[in-house]
């Protein structure tokens, strides 16, 4: 029995030991929420906690719709149903309410201390926004400003208001497309700042474009989303968040008003379009999260409640998301850490999250964890420029976690910092980073021409010298020649199709298409110069060509091959699109009087691919040699590229059907209005076939069943 109770208390001490180095886990383990992170590239990673629930706050509360905790920790909750403002100690205890009696509140919304420790509320019910002593006494009151620039339509509604160092305020108002309304210390108006803008969609740019004015007039005007709540950082940084917004839904704005984080995040080349606010698990029906409330950190971090799906989601200073976290399990019962229907957050000065839920009435306590306050040491370092100093934090971070991209990024930059920029490399390459990815990659390119620039400059000087001298060469054997070209038999009659070339002469025939393509496409239809087999190759080169490009072309241009290219899906919609577009064509040249037989459109489109090899490979090619710094040249060639198979398409109706250009041009797009028609069909045909399927699979498990 001793030896028993011996082995036992061993195993709990190791235990107890196991719990100690792997803190972040155990403690996360057995929460009522989980905690994820997502890449730029949509990839969801489960992470240790980075909070952890320490404790509810419950009193009696009636609808609250804000909190705001000053610089010693006291927390004030604007308490809209009760009409007042409750003012709480660092550890939750109720210290006072504030009502103000010589002006009641009424149905208060929003409530900022400044570092003076005066109280601005937010006082919705009677449009005005109040400003308090320490004590809670009436300080001023302001109400709608006076000013001729704001329209007579304006309702003024505050719901929130936060007051930078100067003494302005910055205060929300309810449905305020306008933006933030700012008034001076008097209470001026000076105007409206930060606002959002219109959605415009390509639809809009048609009516735009079509209807007549009296139309457009007639048409619902579309408003921009109107901010929905504000903070202020410790350097004066307005930021925003946006509750009916898809896009952009945060902000950070400087004094003039502009945002500060586009293009800052690490994956701002995979998402040109930035959309805050994470979901679990998204689906395609998934609603879009609507943002209610954020809070910001000493450094810079911002935190954002979801009211959708009840999910809290944190992004560094840059905008890149550093956690995400919830529950999709329903609870009768309130419970610590889940949050229902937030209404507000706010953090204090030791980083715990306080979460306002306005329909239990109480105050979730979140504290941070050891896994959550290591990246947010590493991370804050890493903002800092300081990254010789985050690179152990962020070794740390990643033995605890391989799968969290955060801490690549961190050790990379390290990397680059020390000039180790093949590792460097290789860990941008790994998280997804286009942009560091490149600039070290230009840096070891660097390098390479430093220790190889004699090589290259011979290899140059050689290539030129070899192309001089074939150029010389062709140049004397076209002087020995004759004229024997001039005197061939005539061409090949009209119907045979090719039977009497060669696949090397149908093949040499695709130059003569791109040097005069209406005469090389007219020579298709009446001369007999392309045939089965070479445009059998030809296609059959233009589909590897393809290939080639989707899985070969660098990372700095095709980042989305690092998740893997499945190119037996891709070369069936190439194969499909093409078939597709002859066969449209080929009907509608018969609808409007075309010369053009089906083979003739069949050969003449697989040489209108011919591009796709005589560029498109060499474009794969060179995009491993070239950076971002590059992209215009990539940009360049793969318009050119496209352009010119655009081009050699039209030329192709041109010359087999025997039109004008412009009767070519109108019948193009035809074509491809009637293939967008074909498709259509298709997948009606087969979402019908299935559905039929699924009838007689349903019929038969009835018979059997029967």
């Amino acid at each position: 029995m001793f030896r028993f109770v011996r082995a036992f208390a061993l195993q709990l001490s190791l235990l107890g030991a196991f719990a100690a180095l792997w803190p972040g886990r155990v403690a996360a383990s057995g929460l009522p929420y989980e905690t994820y992170y997502r890449d730029g590239f949509g990839q969801t990673v489960k992470t240790q906690a980075a909070y952890l629930p320490a404790g509810l706050i419950k009193l009696d509360f009636n609808g609250p719709q804000d909190l705001f905790v000053d610089e010693k920790d006291h927390i004030y909750v604007a308490d809209t149903g009760n009409n007042r403002i409750v003012h709480l100690d660092r550890d939750g205890t109720f210290v006072r309410e504030i009502v103000v009696p010589e002006s009641p509140l009424s149905r208060p919304s929003g409530v900022f201390v400044d570092g003076n420790g005066d109280i601005y509320v937010a006082d919705t019910g009677n449009a005005r926004i109040v400003r308090l002593n320490a004590e809670g006494r009436l300080v001023k009151a302001f109400g709608r400003p006076a000013s001729a620039y704001i329209p007579d339509s304006f309702k003024y509604e505050p719901v929130r208001v936060v007051v930078d160092k100067r003494g302005f305020l910055f205060v929300t108002s309810l449905g305020a497309y306008q933006g933030l309304v700012q008034l001076d210390p008097d209470g001026g108006f000076v105007g409206f700042f930060g606002p959002n803008k219109a959605p415009f969609t390509l639809f809009d740019a048609f009516k735009r474009l079509v209807y007549t004015r009296e139309m457009y007039a007639r048409e619902p005007k579309k408003r921009p989303p109107a901010v929905t709540s504000a903070d202020i950082d410790r350097d004066g940084f307005i930021y925003t968040v946006t509750r009916e917004a898809t896009r952009d839904q945060i902000k950070r704005l400087n004094m003039a008003g502009v945002d500060q984080l586009p293009g800052k995040g690490d994956f701002h080349h995979l998402q040109p379009v930035r959309s805050y606010g994470e979901i679990l698990h998204p689906r395609s029906d998934s609603p879009s999260p609507q943002l209610v409330d954020l809070t910001v950190d000493d450094d810079g971090n911002v935190t954002v409640v979801d009211a959708v799906h009840d999910v809290v989601s944190q992004y560094d200073r840059n905008g890149n998301l550093l956690f995400f976290w919830g529950t999709e399990t329903l609870t009768a019962a309130a419970k610590t850490g889940v949050v229902r229907a937030p209404a507000a957050i706010d953090q204090n000065s030791a980083g715990d999250l306080l979460i306002l839920d306005g329909t239990n009435n109480l105050i979730h306590v979140l504290r941070r964890s050891e896994f959550g306050s290591l990246v947010h040491r590493a991370n804050a370092l890493t903002q800092a420029g300081r990254y010789e100093e985050s690179e152990p934090l962020w070794e740390e971070v990643h033995r605890l976690n391989e799968r969290y991209t955060p801490a690549l990024i961190g050790l990379a930059k390290a990397a680059y910092k020390k000039e180790r920029f093949d590792r460097a490399q290789e860990l941008f390459h790994r998280a997804g980073v286009v942009g560091g990815y490149s600039e070290s990659f230009w840096q070891n390119r660097l390098r390479w021409f430093q220790r190889h620039f004699g090589l290259a400059m011979n290899g140059l000087a050689g290539a030129a010298l070899l192309a001089f001298a074939i150029r010389k060469v062709r140049r004397r054997r076209r002087t020995g020649r004759t004229g024997a070209a001039e005197r061939t038999p005539a061409a090949i009659r009209p119907g045979n199709a090719g039977s009497g070339v060669s696949v090397a002469a149908q093949l040499k025939h695709a130059f003569t298409v791109l040097r005069h393509p209406a005469d090389g496409f007219y020579a298709i239809r009446h001369e007999g110069k392309a045939g089965a087999a070479g445009s059998l190759v030809l296609f059959v080169l233009a589909m590897a060509a393809f290939a080639f490009i989707q899985a070969k072309t660098a990372f700095v241009f095709n980042p989305w091959q690092r998740l893997g290219v499945e190119l037996p899906p891709l070369l069936v919609q190439f194969a499909g699109i093409w078939i597709g577009w002859v066969v449209s064509n080929y009907l509608t040249g018969s609808l409007f009087r075309g010369e053009g037989r089906f083979r003739d459109v069949l050969y003449g489109s697989a040489y209108a691919l011919f591009p796709l090899v005589l560029i498109g490979v060499p474009k794969t090619v060179l995009s491993h040699a070239l950076t971002l710094n590059e992209a215009a040249l990539f940009r360049f060639l793969d318009t050119v590229m496209m352009v010119w198979i655009a081009l050699l398409f039209i030329r192709l109706v041109q010359g087999v059907h025997n039109y004008a250009f412009s009767e070519a041009v109108a019948v193009t797009a035809a074509s491809l209005l009637a293939l967008a028609v074909l498709v259509a069909m298709l997948f009606i045909l087969l979402g019908l076939g299935l559905e039929l399927v699924q009838f007689l699979k349903s019929i038969y498990q009835e018979v059997i069943v029967r």
